[in-house]
């Protein structure tokens, strides 16, 4: 499905390698020493209605001969992405995936990207619906749109980070990339459902246009309040609701 706007809408996903530790036993235990940090160790994007999915991971860089746990020019590729963005879009974004970034970006020295706005489908599924799990994989079975690739558990992240194995490394490829096909199609099943979009016609500064998607609008009766009398309109791409009023399109 074409963009059909002028705004930069960045589908995402991040993978982590997880805290290396001591502890005194196994089942729910508290950490007594961190002797190395999370750090991110591949992601894949792509611009909404444009190209294929791309995708960065640790040893597509010339240091990781020297150092397999550093991240930095990694992060440095994802940097350039938010700050190219106006609006990023991940599952789970807003609590992990975005923070996570962010995180990572301010530990590498690197200044805040321009600001931009986030949509998190995984809030988007809770807020709007009432299905019997918010898993990506499972949104994306119900919605019969695919579903994920069976990695084999975290021995995949230990065959990359720890074992550095070409395989995992191609399969981690395969399984992020993957997730963001995932993550775009269930953000097309929701976006006509989003009341708080980020309105589009802001970030395109036009006026008539549907706010979810850019779509051309048709007039669908009236939407009356208690204060007023307002057009209504449904996309007729994404099949979004909206109305208008005498200052423009509203909510």
């Amino acid at each position: 499905m074409p963009n059909l706007t002028k705004a930069k809408i960045l589908l995402y996903d991040i993978e982590t390698m997880a805290n290396e530790s001591y502890t005194w036993g196994i089942w729910e235990q508290d950490v007594l020493y961190v002797k190395r940090p999370w750090y991110i160790i591949s992601f894949a994007y792509k611009w909404l209605g444009e190209g294929g999915i791309k995708s960065y991971s640790l040893p597509y860089f010339p240091h990781y001969k020297k150092d397999k746990k550093n991240d930095k020019e990694l992060c440095r590729e994802l940097w350039k992405l938010f700050d190219e963005a106006d609006i990023i879009v991940a599952h789970n974004g807003s609590a992990f995936d975005s923070k996570k970034s962010v995180a990572k970006f301010l530990q590498h020295g690197f200044k805040p990207p321009t600001p931009y706005q986030v949509i998190d489908t995984l809030t988007i599924a809770k807020r709007y619906f009432k299905f019997d799990s918010n898993r990506l994989d499972s949104l994306a079975q119900y919605l019969g749109v695919g579903k994920k690739i069976n990695t084999g558990g975290f021995q995949l992240w230990l065959d990359c980070a720890v074992h550095d194995k070409p395989e995992a490394w191609r399969k981690m490829d395969r399984y992020n990339r993957h997730d963001v096909k995932l993550l775009e199609e269930v953000y097309y099943k929701f976006r006509p459902y989003i009341t708080n979009h980020p309105n589009l016609n802001l970030i395109n500064r036009v006026v008539d246009n549907c706010p979810n998607c850019g779509g051309v609008l048709q007039k669908r009766g009236f939407r009356v309040t208690r204060v007023g009398r307002y057009q209504r309109f449904q996309c007729q791409s994404c099949a979004a609701w909206s109305s208008k009023s005498l200052k423009g399109i509203v909510r």
